[in-house]
């Protein structure tokens, strides 16, 4: 039976298994997914052992910049990253290393919440390798405009001026900005401690703009709760781009793309539970 692991360190927590497991069961796709606990100061050569046997593998912190280098071939969106998150082993043996992180957001906003970002005014909050694994995917939806805000505006400016080819990019810092704008997904860590961006609330233009958090809880996000209240359309947390990314992968894998609605039902389950 084909195998696939997650690497990270730590990786306990992780819900891979589960989910590429309802993925295998309900496309009768036959493989074995695990957790791998990865050591912090060999990566490489623990990667290159178990892809001795091994078909694939999801990579997760702190590890994303370690698979980029250790990939022998890199799918563009990967290169544009600089991350890599999916490994998968070719025919001929070698490693293709894939980013599927800013797919899978740009699915859960466009397919799940049924959002086009075609000629939307976008604005990313964080300068992080998450902004950077979204930017491509992003910029391919053609928006009229996307603003990176960071704390340390040089961040976003050297961010903007690597993404410039691809589309209206644009740097500023989180105080700078009062219009109001159409999406603004927030990929900073700040949710993990209760915090929210130091950003106007006159941003969001009530009953229009959709609010979207990379992170995810049992309850609604700091993020999202700051939404509500400025009365964004949409306020929706990270939950969705884990599944559609995972799928993403499974995909590149197999060949066959799972639903994810029954999936992410289930993990919204056992979030609540």
């Amino acid at each position: 039976m084909d195998r696939y692991v997650v690497f990270g360190n730590p990786i306990g927590h992780s819900k891979s298994p589960m989910i590429h497991r309802l993925f295998a069961e309900q496309t009768g796709e036959q493989l074995d997914y695990s957790t791998s606990l990865a050591p912090l100061d060999d990566f490489s050569d623990f990667a290159k052992a178990f892809f001795v046997e091994g078909r694939g593998a999801n990579v997760t912190v702190p590890f994303k910049e370690d698979a980029y280098r250790l990939a022998d071939s890199l799918t563009a969106r990967a290169q544009r990253a600089g991350a890599v998150n999916t490994l998968s082993k070719l025919a001929d043996g070698t490693l293709l290393g894939d980013n599927t992180d800013g797919a899978g957001l740009v699915r859960d906003l466009t397919v799940n919440a049924g959002f086009s970002l075609t000629g939307k005014r976008i604005l990313v909050l964080g300068a992080g390798g998450a902004v950077r694994g979204a930017l491509e995917p992003l910029l391919a939806e053609q928006p009229a405009s996307l603003i990176i805000a960071n704390r340390t505006v040089e961040k976003a400016e050297l961010l903007a001026q690597l993404f410039a080819d691809l589309g209206p990019v644009s740097a500023s810092g989180f105080d700078w900005l009062q219009e109001p704008v159409d999406l603004i997904i927030n990929a900073t860590s700040a949710s993990l401690s209760g915090d929210v961006p130091p950003i106007a609330g006159s941003l969001v233009e009530p009953g229009r703009t959709v609010c979207y958090d990379m992170m995810y809880g049992k309850e609604p996000t700091s993020f999202c709760c700051w939404a509500r209240e400025q009365g964004a359309a949409v306020a929706m947390d990270g939950l969705g781009m884990l599944a559609e990314q995972a799928a993403e992968a499974f995909f590149l894998w197999r060949g066959v793309r799972p639903d994810t609605a029954p999936v992410l039902a289930e993990l919204r389950r056992q979030l609540a539970a």
